[in-house]
């Protein structure tokens, strides 16, 4: 049995569908879960990172666990996997733990977290996801429009659907055990770039608008955290060599190149019709 943690999120849902497709009995934990939310045969339980004991039940009877970086306890939440028999964690973190561990902290509280647990770990960097691109939904739909900060700055933004490929592969075998993977996209693309990658797929034109920083920093701060938006923001605008450097990862794991962000907006399209 393998438990997902965040299993209605972008990676988490992937996850739970390509682990019950290859057979694995799964776990999906959400907060807000039901069986709805799963394909069948698929167990879902409702819990919170945030209450590490809450999680007993979810946990009972499995040997891995797919980690989301949520809550204030990781060490709680790897103490109860532990004492549930649970003994592989794949946690999915952060590029920035990285490249940026004052500004990222909470992501690599829980790595080190990880590698002290005495469970056998994997620790998933990811780079920005294409999913990002899902904050222009509803401006594209209604006037083929989007905006971002810094338009010609290239990051090679990874598709979700890869990041969980790549956990499902450390999920179920031992050739990734202690190792630490950064997972980007095949190569750097814009905001920009990837406005026009949208407009392709939907066959029909989306203007690109470039916001200030001060604009990008005033929507940012209704929904995240000040330093996460601060964080952020430097990368987006003034992201270091590594943070620009297409990652071999993703291929070396899943023997086959990272998915490009023109081929996540084709297969994603409908949500921006």
């Amino acid at each position: 049995m393998i438990v997902v943690t965040g299993a209605t999120g972008n990676v988490g849902r992937a996850l739970v569908r390509m682990l019950s497709e290859a057979g694995t009995p799964v776990t999906a934990v959400a907060r807000h879960i039901t069986g709805a939310d799963v394909p069948p045969g698929v167990r879902a339980v409702a819990g919170d990172l945030a209450e590490p004991d809450g999680l007993r039940a979810a946990f009972a009877g499995a040997r891995g666990l797919f980690l989301l970086v949520a809550g204030e306890d990781p060490d709680g939440i790897l103490a109860v996997a532990k004492s549930a028999g649970i003994r592989r964690v794949v946690l999915l973190s952060s590029q920035g733990a990285g490249t940026r561990p004052e500004a990222y902290r909470h992501p690599a509280r829980f790595e080190e977290a990880v590698r002290g647990s005495g469970l056998d770990g994997t620790i998933l960097r990811s780079g920005g996801m294409a999913t990002n691109a899902f904050a222009w939904a509803e401006s594209v739909r209604t006037r083929r429009a989007a905006e971002a900060p810094f338009g010609d700055v290239g990051l090679p933004f990874v598709d979700p659907e890869d990041v969980a490929a790549v956990a499902a592969a450390a999920l179920s075998g031992d050739a990734h055990l202690g190792a630490t993977y950064t997972l980007t996209g095949p190569a750097p693309t814009t905001p920009r770039e990837r406005a026009a990658a949208i407009a392709a797929a939907l066959g029909e034109p989306v203007d690109f608008t470039e916001q200030t920083r001060e604009q990008a920093h005033g929507l940012m701060s209704r929904f995240m955290p000040l330093p996460v938006v601060e964080g952020t923001l430097a990368i987006l605008g003034e992201p270091t060599a590594d943070e620009q450097r297409v990652s071999p990862d993703v291929e070396r794991v899943l023997g086959r190149p990272a998915t490009t962000f023109a081929a996540w907006a084709v297969r994603n399209a409908a949500a921006f019709r």
